[in-house]
């Protein structure tokens, strides 16, 4: 749950607000969706004052649109209305967390809280209609084939060292990006901070932070390496594009990726509230062909706050400890 400020402190940021929102939208000038976003191009949007949409801010893209198209929806891009309704429904009823039971009562004792603190999204719209999946190719809105294999703990899984962990249980990188790909209940905010030759992307979940150069240099060298890689940037027009290299080989740990991985990012401010987000992955070790997906943001006012995860956290000690134990007992 997200702390909440005082009375008297939302009454003052609420007022700074308004009198930003007033000169940023002073400074809209002209239409700013990309046609291949397949959006109006009418819409004026906030502008820094060296003419770029102004994206800073924070941005959350929760969203119960699966990153693959569900069997129900065969070769169809988008939902009718009335699909959308009901399949916001179900989802939300299937990964209910508080489990209702047939008659609306629960069947834990007591007033349920786990979805209390979860941040489940919705069915979110792209120019105004509702895709059926995040991927928009493959046209079929299913994953290439992938060549890597996730690594399944089996009886024979090592518990000789902590590298034998995923790097989510080492709290190193997860999935949730980069790139910001939804699918986790929590964590979905992005916070962007934009000057005329930089932006910072920091995401919410593990507080991967990047800053994207906007100067023309290239990429570093391939030898230099790292979680969140090597990011540079670009304006085409009025979209932020950011190609990202030299990512780690231990990417391979994440089971989806690895670090042959080359990421391109778009995002482009639709209106003053919504950026449309866009990447494309090619990862050639990883998949047998490039895909790309894409999914609106939502600008909010929550703020993003230390994602602590192995704090006070001794499972990865005693998981190897307890693994010694066993040997022993085994004679190994």
């Amino acid at each position: 749950m997200r702390e909440q400020s005082s009375s008297a402190a939302k009454c003052k940021w609420l007022a700074s607000v308004l009198a930003a929102a007033t000169a940023t939208v002073a400074l809209a000038q002209g239409p700013a969706v990309a046609d291949r976003a397949g959006l109006p191009t009418t819409r004026l949007v906030p502008r820094t004052s060296y003419g770029h949409p102004d994206i800073e801010g924070v941005w959350d893209f929760a969203t119960l649109i699966p990153l693959e198209r569900p069997d129900q929806f065969a070769d169809r891009a988008f939902m009718t209305d009335d699909e959308a309704v009901v399949f916001e429904r179900d989802t939300l009823a299937e990964v209910n967390a508080d489990r209702p039971g047939p008659d609306g009562s629960l069947d834990l004792r007591g007033l349920g809280i786990n979805e209390f603190w979860l941040e489940r999204g919705g069915v979110t719209p792209v120019g105004g209609r509702v895709p059926t999946s995040l991927l928009v190719d493959p046209p079929n809105g299913r994953l290439p084939t992938p060549l890597l294999t996730r690594r399944q703990r089996g009886p024979d899984f090592s518990f000789d060292a902590f590298e034998d962990f995923a790097l989510s249980e080492r709290c190193l990188r997860s999935a949730a990006g980069p790139p910001a790909l939804p699918g986790a209940p929590d964590g979905n905010l992005i916070r962007i901070t934009q000057s005329r030759d930089h932006v910072a992307l920091v995401q919410e979940k593990f507080n991967d932070p990047r800053i994207v150069s906007l100067d023309g240099r290239p990429h570093l060298p391939q030898a230099i390496r790292s979680w969140v890689g090597n990011s540079i940037g670009r304006w085409e027009g009025d979209t932020l594009v950011v190609d990202t290299t030299n990512f780690t080989h231990q990417l391979v740990l994440s089971g989806r990726f690895d670090g042959n991985l080359h990421l391109v990012e778009r995002f482009t401010l639709v209106d003053p509230y919504t950026l449309l987000y866009e990447f494309t992955v090619d990862d050639p070790t990883a998949f047998a062909q490039p895909w790309t997906a894409r999914l609106p943001m939502r600008r909010t006012t929550d703020q993003l706050y230390e994602y602590a995860c192995h704090e006070g956290n001794r499972s990865l000690p005693n998981i190897l400890r307890g693994a010694r134990v066993q040997e022993r007992r085994d004679g190994a």
